[in-house]
């Protein structure tokens, strides 16, 4: 039996010692605005998992920000040294093996770390899909940083 998004997201939580659930909704968890509706807690909690694509190297970009903020794309080119651009949902999907809207911050392998906006540190708790648009987790601002080795940015 092939396993859910969110089932395997769930696998790797429990590889990488995190202490917490998969919750699935009927509603939908998509964007950040629904995810926190469907939560209950305020936008800024909601730490989006954005991919971007590299116009050089045509690598994946991932950033993973705040619901509150927009990406300042040229802050990010910045700091990994090449353009960017929005990432198609065919090319999320073949790189992260989730559809957009359920990228969950864990699952894939890039060759750089992902980018992670600063503000979501002055959090206690915040909320990540987690492999498909109806699922999330939860999470604290350091266990975030330790199961991405992400780098934090002021973005």
């Amino acid at each position: 039996m092939k396993e859910s998004s969110s089932q395997r997201v769930e696998q790797i939580l429990q590889e990488r010692n995190l202490k917490t659930e998969v919750i699935e909704f009927k509603e939908l968890t998509r964007t950040a605005q629904e995810a926190a509706t469907a939560i209950g807690c305020e936008i800024g909690r909601i730490a989006k998992t954005l991919i971007f694509k590299g116009k050089i190297t045509g690598q994946p970009i991932c950033i993973i920000a705040s619901g509150l903020n927009r990406i300042d794309e040229k802050k990010v080119e910045q700091y990994i040294g090449e353009g960017i651009e929005k990432a198609d949902a065919a090319y999320v999907l073949k790189e992260t093996t989730f559809a957009i809207g359920g990228v969950a911050p864990i699952g894939f392998e890039f060759p750089i770390k992902p980018l992670i906006d600063e503000d979501l540190m002055g959090y206690k708790e915040l909320w990540a899909a987690a492999g498909t648009p109806h699922a999330v987790f939860r999470l604290s601002p350091e266990d975030l940083l330790r199961i991405t080795q992400g780098k934090i940015v002021h973005i």
